[in-house]
């Protein structure tokens, strides 16, 4: 019995095996824990406009997931965007959330984090210096079908949250992102229980938010079919919805550190769909754009 118990104590509180998010160091940005869950803290890293005074401004604001096949990944992929858009005059936001490598996590999980943290962003607006009416939600792959599901799929709400407080975002900046999940797209067999309320592409409505697409005509995961289905049916609904194809780049290849041109052009058009919008204004920093897409990226220092 006494050898039993010394194994359950060891098993139980063993650091292999209990939930472990750490809070990483970006430089210049403020990390604030936007929720708790399966015993982990959730850490959001907010990027703050230069001369930013929370007391007076009330500046739009964007809230990126990382991808990673809802199995694992790094708030740091969106760290250069986030960059970039905070020295447009956004407060811009990398928000981590539970995935199946640190919490054994399921997608609906993920999806009620990411609603989780869109929530959090407007209930601190004030605080932050933030139009409360002007967060977006952004991400790559998995992290797309986030922030995708964040705007467009109903319910994933986490218990005990203010519901009263929106957790839809303004506008989608989506990266080649896993948002059909239907029985021929991607992760169908994963979600099945939850299909086909968790598949931004079969719950498009009228209120949803306009959205910017991103994909390569490799991406051995989403095919262009797909993309060009979902942003005709959001046209259909009455949504602004713009696709931007890249003839021969595979999945991931927007990001910093792949291919220098894909990573600027995408950036660049994501500020010109925020400009037509009415989010930003003037002409895209082109220098401060090429600046991020040859620094190389750091290695994320855990604390």
């Amino acid at each position: 019995m006494k050898t039993f118990l010394t194994l359950f104590i060891a098993l139980t509180f063993s650091p292999l095996l209990r939930a472990e998010t750490s809070k990483m160091n970006f430089k210049g940005a403020v990390a604030e824990v936007y929720k708790k869950a399966s015993g982990d803290d959730l850490w959001i890293y907010r990027f703050d406009p230069p001369g930013h005074d929370p007391q007076k401004d009330k500046r739009p604001a964007v809230v990126f997931f990382f991808g990673g096949g809802w199995n694992g990944g790094t708030p740091g992929q969106f760290e250069p965007h986030s960059r970039y858009l905070a020295s447009r005059g956004m407060v811009a936001f990398v928000a981590d959330y539970r995935v199946k490598s640190r919490q054994k996590a399921t997608p609906n999980q993920c999806v009620s984090d990411g609603k989780s943290a869109v929530r959090w962003v407007r209930k601190n607006a004030s605080r932050l210096g933030i139009d409360p009416e002007k967060i977006l939600a952004g991400g790559g792959s998995a992290g797309g079908h986030v922030a995708a599901a964040t705007g467009i799929c109903d319910g994933f709400e986490e218990q005990g949250e203010d519901l009263s407080i929106s957790s839809k975002p303004a506008a989608l900046l989506l990266f080649n992102p896993v948002y059909d999940n239907g029985p021929e797209g991607y992760g169908h067999s994963r979600v099945t229980e939850w299909f086909p309320a968790i598949s931004p592409a079969h719950n498009i409505t009228k209120d949803d938010p306009p959205a910017i697409v991103f994909l390569g005509t490799k991406d051995k995961l989403i095919p262009v079919a797909t993309a060009e289905a979902f942003r005709d049916k959001m046209k259909e609904t009455g949504i602004k919805s713009v696709l931007h194809t890249y003839e021969g780049a595979p999945h991931g290849f927007f990001n910093q550190g792949k291919t220098p041109d894909h990573f600027s052009d995408t950036v660049a058009k994501t500020d010109r769909f925020l400009v037509e919008l009415g989010y930003l204004s003037g002409e895209a920093d082109l220098e401060k754009i090429a600046e991020l897409a040859a620094k190389p990226k750091p290695e994320k220092k855990k604390q």
